[in-house]
């Protein structure tokens, strides 16, 4: 069973919302991880005791502040995590296609990532083996030519 499509207005009025709860979010978080605003909660705190006021207050203020700043830290740590995730895969297309395009190259190393890591051990240590009889040394790099500029 398809979802109903909500009103126009209603997602506008989401997104916009979104939106600025985000531009907030980044807001707070970088004013909050100033060294400065971490120095300026310690006054606070010495000087909410030094005055005598009512510590159960404080108690409830720093731990609404505590998990809020947790949440936003955590929202900007998966928008960093799913940015990184998106470059991997374009980073591994590109090297799937080189290595495909390339005529010497094992064909069977393309997609490679995506096999268990055993097995990606495996096919190393294989490619390794190849350069060492290639080479006629164990463990010795073969020789290349440089890049050609221009």
């Amino acid at each position: 069973m398809a979802a109903s499509p909500e009103p126009a207005g209603q997602t506008t009025e989401r997104n916009w919302l979104y939106a600025f709860g985000c531009r907030m979010s980044v807001w707070v978080s970088d004013i909050a991880a100033h060294p400065y605003a971490q120095l300026g909660l310690i006054i606070v705190c010495v000087s909410w005791f030094a005055l005598g006021l009512d510590t159960n207050l404080l108690t409830a203020a720093l731990s609404i502040l505590a998990i809020t700043l947790t949440q936003m830290v955590l929202n900007r740590q998966n928008e960093r995590e799913a940015e990184a995730r998106r470059r991997d895969v374009a980073m591994h297309a590109k090297l799937d296609e080189l290595i495909v395009s390339v005529t010497h190259a094992h064909n069977d190393m393309a997609g490679i990532e995506d096999l268990p890591e055993e097995v990606i051990v495996e096919l190393k240590e294989e490619v390794l083996g190849n350069l060492d009889q290639a080479s006629g040394e164990p463990g010795a790099k073969p020789n290349r030519a440089p890049a050609q500029t221009g």
